[in-house]
């Protein structure tokens, strides 16, 4: 019996498509595997190539393959696509893996450690939560605003919203009253909550090398740091800054026929989150930076030509590409001579 040298995988939540071609490119299974056979499956294999699309569940898989002796490679499913013939079943998808995960070309997803994966579970859940209390909060102002309470926007402006409605909260119809203060406590817990998760990602931070080196960066604090030291197990599968920021989508978006290059806005591809990440930390350099440091200092000399959010882009864009260099070669930020 010939040896299987590579496979698509297809994952699923319990019905798994395995597609396995010998080193002549024959195919030599095409078969299902419930989640129960996955593992007595692919421990009786000699070791061989196998390809997944990174989804949510590829990583911990990667992981059980790896230790089995298994090379894996994981791909964005983009990149896959082009590779499907015909229709839309999960036999052609794992015949299209097993093609692409062979290209020369394809670009692959390192595999993540469950301590990184559980660091991006509190970064998701603490997004959850602010995105939660902002509607909350916004909920809170309209339902009020409609009893003639108004405060002013921000932080201050809600906590002299909550103080008006416990001072004159009763001469709010009782219906009104109870609803209202259902979502001050929602609100509370939130913030509570937050607060919770962000001590668990300032510890992580503190005792995680890398993290610490990507906050000595102008615009990169303990959350960014360390949702970019575990979002990305090794930076040298990019081949340089420019690439790690363009996967990040901070780089413009090509349109270029018969010669003529133009660049259009960002692209926005690739990870939104951190992309929102350090765009806000390079607003907070523009706009509240108490002292002078070298990234306020170019990004004040780019200020004359450009609009605000622009230059905030942009800062955004050399700070990722920073931080490549210290993940790449494991230096510390040093800032340069104004």
């Amino acid at each position: 019996m010939e040896w299987i040298v590579t496979i698509g995988l297809d994952l699923a939540k319990n019905i798994f498509q395995v597609h396995g071609v010998a080193a002549d490119g024959r195919v030599i299974v095409r078969r299902q595997l419930r989640r129960a056979d996955m593992r007595p499956f692919f421990s009786k294999l000699p070791a061989c190539l196998i390809g997944m699309e990174a989804c949510s569940s590829a990583h911990y898989w990667g992981r059980e393959l790896v230790a089995m002796g298994h090379t894996v490679k994981m791909m964005p499913p983009a990149y896959v696509k082009p590779y499907v013939k015909r229709g839309k079943t999960d036999a052609a998808d794992a015949a299209a893996i097993c093609e692409a995960v062979t290209r020369p070309t394809m670009r692959f997803v390192p595999i993540k450690t469950a301590e990184q994966q559980a660091v991006l579970t509190l970064h998701k859940v603490r997004e959850l939560l602010v995105r939660q209390k902002v509607m909350l909060t916004n909920a809170m102002r309209a339902h009020l605003g409609e009893f003639g309470m108004v405060a002013s926007q921000g932080p201050g402006g809600m906590t002299q919203l909550f103080e008006m409605f416990r001072t004159c909260g009763d001469a709010l119809p009782a219906f009104a009253h109870a609803a209202l203060n259902g979502i001050i406590a929602q609100i509370e817990s939130a913030e509570q909550q937050i607060k919770a998760i962000e001590i668990k990602i300032m510890a992580w931070h503190r005792g995680n090398e890398q993290s610490l080196r990507l906050a000595g960066i102008p615009g990169i604090g303990p959350i960014t740091a360390s949702a970019i030291a575990a979002s990305v197990p090794d930076a040298n599968v990019f081949r340089s800054g420019r690439c790690f920021a363009a996967w990040l989508g901070l780089t413009p978006r090509a349109h270029s026929s018969g010669g003529k290059e133009r660049a259009l806005g960002i692209s926005k591809q690739g990870d939104g989150y951190l992309r929102r990440l350090l765009v806000l930390g390079a607003t907070a350099v523009l706009r509240y930076a108490r002292q002078t440091n070298p990234s306020r200092t170019w990004a004040t000399r780019l200020l004359e030509r450009k609009r605000p959010k622009v230059v905030a882009v942009a800062l955004a864009n050399k700070n990722a590409r920073i931080a490549w260099v210290l993940m790449s070669r494991d230096e510390n930020y040093v800032a340069p001579a104004l």
